[in-house]
């Protein structure tokens, strides 16, 4: 994602975004935001909220006390921080980390579920039983269905209604209590 910043110095001299915005002489070599803020393009926009958010010597005592080399990552974070509290005041970047954490908690719940379906039917595939189904084992609507779903040799209905016919002969799959009419 390009935030602007980070840009150089022109060449014709102009100021840079910074400069420009707070309507300064741009001095080359002394200005600590020339290196960071393009006199073209987003530059005065992007320093225009940091400036807002943290005010210009804030920033500028925050640059000078960083190593140059670690100056364009303060920046950038700089950057990153004014545009998301200009469109969040309250929370700014923290509402996106909180979205985040959100996802990768329903994508962890979600990939829990597929691996458990996944072992449940690993184990299905390798017992015997089930290999061919037998009618005694069975409910006889579960018989009729499964006989249905082989003759049409839609593999996906075949494994959902094994994982049923799985869930009614075991009660108890990984220490938890399944009832097959909730799972489809």
């Amino acid at each position: 994602m390009d935030l602007g910043c980070g840009g150089s110095r022109d060449g014709d001299g102009g100021p840079c975004g910074a400069c420009k915005f707070l309507r300064r002489k741009c001095v080359k070599g002394c200005c600590i935001f020339a290196p960071y803020f393009e006199s073209s393009g987003q530059g005065s926009a992007h320093f225009a909220a940091i400036h807002k958010v943290f005010g210009a010597s804030n920033a500028s005592k925050l640059l000078t006390r960083i190593p140059v080399h670690k100056r364009l990552d303060a920046v950038v974070t700089l950057c990153y921080e004014a545009l998301a509290r200009a469109t969040d005041p309250v929370y700014g970047c923290v509402a996106h980390i909180f979205s985040l954490q959100q996802q990768v908690v329903e994508l962890q719940a979600e990939l829990a579920y597929v691996q458990a379906r996944l072992s449940i039917l690993n184990r299905i595939s390798e017992d015997p039983q089930f290999q061919q189904p037998q009618s005694s084992s069975m409910s006889p609507t579960l018989h009729s269905s499964l006989a249905h779903h082989l003759s049409s040799n839609d593999e996906t209905s075949y494994m959902s209604m094994s994982f049923k016919i799985c869930l009614e002969n075991f009660s108890f799959v990984a220490g938890v209590r399944f009832k097959p009419s909730n799972y489809h």
